[in-house]
């Protein structure tokens, strides 16, 4: 059985370590660049000496700092752009590999010669299962590997819990990887055509990631809020990485009245835009702490690694009762 799975899926694994071969032709390079640049022009020391406190007082150092971060985004900010195929990937594995695994077998009708051979159903699809998933779990590894070191420089201006940021670091790509071939499975063992199975894969992909992603993530742990005058000298300490989830101007009576904006230092016309935050204005920010990274990998890799032993289980008994 094993050899036989192999035979079968062996050009698609081929294929797979070719497009992995081809992104480390593009990120080994441009990984070794950035963090040249990253140490060489002063970036990593200036960011270590700001500490990760959530506010610090604004210096001509942190103004020296921000200006270093705006020139290293400047240079690699498209790198970004890279990084959208390893979001991609985890669900390619899913419409690819995960969703014709059994779809395919029951569209052609090869499921039944091997069942008359002495193979138990349930012994099928745990070779099947077991061997596609070993293979996708070390490509998996090694890719989220290469990508966060790849990643690392990029994200020291932004943080790593924001949207995309998370996502292609730590371990969660793994466990993405691994859920996308699960739910793959899963959807070819109820559409047994491969086409819609492929389908119903990137969709309901798409659909459980946003929704954990956008409902789900920011709520893991309950959100920190910082207030500050805008004539105390201090500001917000990007090296931190904290999540800016909400900020504002907020009046004496704590209304907001400036969305999305940081009031200027008081003058003779006032604080802010014009005097707009009024008397007793004050900076407002509703964040998620820098360090709660791993917490928030570990809590999403939970969720995801009991989704995917759930969709595992309900494959297992759905080919039980495949005719």
């Amino acid at each position: 059985m094993i050899w036989l799975t192999w035979r079968q899926y062996r050009r698609q694994a081929w294929f797979t370590l070719a497009v992995l071969g081809a992104l480390a032709a593009i990120v080994i390079p441009t990984g070794l660049a950035m963090h040249a640049k990253y140490e060489d022009s002063g970036l990593a020391a200036c960011r270590a000496a700001l500490g990760q406190a959530s506010m610090i007082t604004q210096t001509a150092s942190v103004a020296n700092c921000e200006s270093l971060a705006h020139q290293f985004q400047q240079q690699f900010g498209g790198m970004v752009f890279v990084a959208v195929l390893f979001v991609i990937l985890p669900v390619l594995v899913g419409v690819f590999f995960g969703a014709p695994l059994i779809a395919r077998e029951v569209e052609q009708g090869t499921h039944r010669l091997v069942w008359t051979q002495g193979v138990s159903r349930l012994h099928w699809a745990l070779v099947k299962f077991g061997l596609i998933g070993s293979i996708t779990a070390v490509l998996a590894v090694g890719y989220a590997l290469g990508v966060s070191w790849w990643f690392e420089p990029l994200v020291s201006a932004t943080g790593r819990l924001g949207y995309f940021a998370f996502d292609v670091q730590g371990v969660v790509p793994v466990v993405y990887t691994l859920f996308a071939l699960a739910l793959g499975i899963f959807a070819g063992t109820y559409w047994t055509k491969v086409l819609p199975a492929m389908g119903i894969s990137l969709v309901g992909y798409a659909v459980v990631r946003v929704a954990i992603e956008v409902f789900a993530r920011p709520r893991y742990l309950p959100a920190q809020t910082l207030t500050f005058a805008p004539d105390s000298g201090q500001t917000p300490n990007t090296a931190a990485g904290d999540w800016v989830m909400d900020q504002g101007v907020r009046n004496a009576a704590g209304d907001m009245v400036l969305p999305n904006s940081q009031i200027g230092p008081c003058g003779p016309e006032g604080c802010g835009t014009g005097g707009a935050g009024g008397p007793g204005a004050y900076n407002w920010l509703e964040y998620q702490p820098g360090d709660r990274f791993w917490t928030f990998q570990g809590i999403e890799t939970g969720i995801f690694a009991v989704l995917t032993a759930a969709l595992v289980y309900f494959a297992i008994r759905r080919v039980r009762v495949l005719a």
